[in-house]
């Protein structure tokens, strides 16, 4: 079975991202590069970690209007990512041509509702009602513009799986027994995310900052 695991390497310089992904690369099944990694290191950074052999996983949470949208997705063809994200709440037209114009081998994804917010932070923005429903709404959204899944938290996972059963789930914000949740509001363990059906654990400190992070991936692959 693929590891579900992929690490989060939100890190600022290159060497020291490509060391830490060689040192655990045997104990993960991917790899995520997101905002802080994209803009200091760009297509070239995405190269090097791509030699490694590993998927990557391009969390860019694309937001614009449809034809800057999917001018972007053409724009990363040549990088090959597995998966990419976009924000759901960008609405139907821009997501169904970001799916348009990605790459037939990368997933889209829709990033529904920031692991780091709560219910009075998605008040705070003008929408009503819970994360629960809110999530479930841009859950629905995705499915009809025809993208392959979702970015939830784990709290939702269970009802989004059992709504949307070949949806394809990246859950972030993942913290082991016992780790600090720090800026993450909703969290699960990655063992209860995976059992409610997540494909994709999204999982950065509690392996980056570890003081062994090789045991530290080996330690949460095998709770898997």
């Amino acid at each position: 079975m693929t590891n579900p695991v992929y690490l989060a390497l939100d890190v600022p310089h290159l060497r020291e991202a490509i060391d830490l992904a060689k040192r655990v690369k045997g104990h993960i099944g991917g790899i995520k590069l997101g905002l802080e990694f994209f803009c200091a290191h760009g297509a070239h950074g995405v190269h090097m970690i791509g030699q490694l052999g590993l998927p990557i996983f391009l969390d860019l949470k694309l937001y614009d209007i449809p034809n800057t949208v999917a001018g972007a997705m053409h724009a990363i063809h040549a990088l090959e990512p597995s998966i990419v994200t976009v924000h759901a709440s960008g609405g139907r037209a821009m997501l169904e041509d970001a799916k348009a114009a990605a790459g037939e081998n990368t997933k889209v994804v829709g990033v529904t509702m920031l692991t780091s917010m709560d219910d009075r932070d998605l008040q705070r923005t003008g929408i009503e009602g819970g994360a629960h429903d809110h999530v479930m709404r841009l859950a629905q959204l995705s499915h009809d513009a025809g993208l392959d899944g979702i970015v939830c938290s784990g709290q939702e996972i269970k009802a989004v799986h059992d709504q949307w059963r070949d949806g394809y789930f990246v859950v972030p914000g993942l913290r082991p027994s016992g780790s600090s949740a720090g800026d993450q509001k909703r969290v699960v363990t990655p063992r209860q995310a995976r059992d409610d059906g997540a494909s994709v654990l999204v999982i950065g400190r509690p392996i980056s900052r570890a003081d062994d992070p090789v045991q530290a991936a080996r330690d949460i692959e095998a709770t898997l």
